[in-house]
């Protein structure tokens, strides 16, 4: 009988069977990408896509205000640590009849790991010429820097708006010369994002608790900036509400919400503000967005005691 595990040919089949099962098994490279950072939600008739603007590593331990140690261990509670990557996101509101952008990121003002809205709002299916109207929050660098690049601006049709009391406080030279070394960089980075804008006129302040387009209305919260903003969208009952920088650190200040940070103007009133917009928020049961929750920085909040638990969104595909 003829002894085929012997046989040449099947020897030679053996080898190249062999080869190609240790090149299916090679090591693949590490590729270091994730999708686009877009996120889409139905608010009623409205659309809600949150951008990314990218992530930056702070030092939260140092920033807020509390007692040595006590930050690591909160930190650690939810397998975190300093320093912490922490979110940017904005968001862009399409209310049928108008496409609205709220706060617009770091742009080239934070260094590489931020800047990434335009991308994100292409990849989104959006271009930012069908912008209509910019709301900041405020005008920290990490709101308003993604308005400009290299002094142009980058959304050639939208007006730009923001609290007066923010207007006036930023935008002042007389401030700025009065400002501390290390704060100084806080209003050069808003005169330089706003400029084109201003020069085109096409930044218009506007003054507390004023609606802006049908369906999305300013709510004043004063304390972590001069005209800190917070807005309310509705569309068909349903309610979201933006809280841009009254909270920083979601795995320390629900738990904690009386903790400040470094970053407030005014420590007191920030924390107030907090109380009252999240006590509003989880009594009605409201959608809250945050700039610097985890991307998508979108979910409720339920009352626990003096404390807060954040509920996240559920993922889900539009229908």
């Amino acid at each position: 009988m003829k002894n085929f595990a012997t046989s040449p040919r099947l020897v030679l089949l053996a080898a190249f069977a062999s080869l190609a099962f240790d090149t299916a098994n090679a090591a693949a490279p590490i590729v270091k990408t994730n999708a686009p950072g877009y996120f889409r939600s139905m608010l009623g008739d409205f659309e809600v896509t949150v951008l990314s603007d990218g992530t930056v590593d702070l030092p939260v331990d140092k920033l807020l205000h509390a007692a040595p140690g006590k930050i690591d261990k909160a930190l650690a509670k939810s397998f975190l640590k300093t320093p912490l990557e922490t979110s940017v996101n904005t968001y862009l509101i399409n209310t049928g009849s108008k496409l609205v952008l709220i706060d617009t990121g770091a742009g080239g003002l934070f260094g590489p790991t931020l800047g990434k809205l335009i991308a994100n709002l292409k990849a989104s299916g959006y271009q930012p010429e069908q912008v209509d109207e910019i709301y900041l929050t405020h005008l920290h660098p990490d709101h308003v820097g993604g308005l400009t690049q290299d002094a142009a601006a980058l959304f050639s049709n939208a007006i730009v708006r923001a609290d007066q009391h923010d207007a006036d406080f930023w935008l002042s030279k007389n401030n700025m010369d009065q400002a501390s070394a290390d704060s100084k960089g806080s209003f050069q980075g808003a005169m330089v994002s706003l400029a084109p804008y201003l020069s085109a006129q096409r930044f218009k302040p506007f003054d507390a608790n004023a609606e802006l387009v049908p369906g999305i209305k300013a709510s004043a919260s004063y304390g972590h900036t001069a005209g800190h903003t917070n807005f309310v969208i509705e569309s068909k009952g349903q309610k979201l509400l933006l809280v841009g920088d009254l909270i920083h650190v979601g795995a320390v200040q629900f738990d904690a919400p009386e903790m400040t940070i470094h970053f407030d103007s005014d420590t007191k009133a920030a924390a107030t503000q907090r109380k009252k917009a999240f006590d509003a928020a989880a009594a009605q049961g409201m959608l809250v967005g945050a700039t610097h929750i985890q991307f998508p920085g979108l979910g409720h909040l339920r009352k626990s005691g003096k404390s807060y638990q954040w509920i996240p969104v559920n993922y889900t595909q539009l229908r």
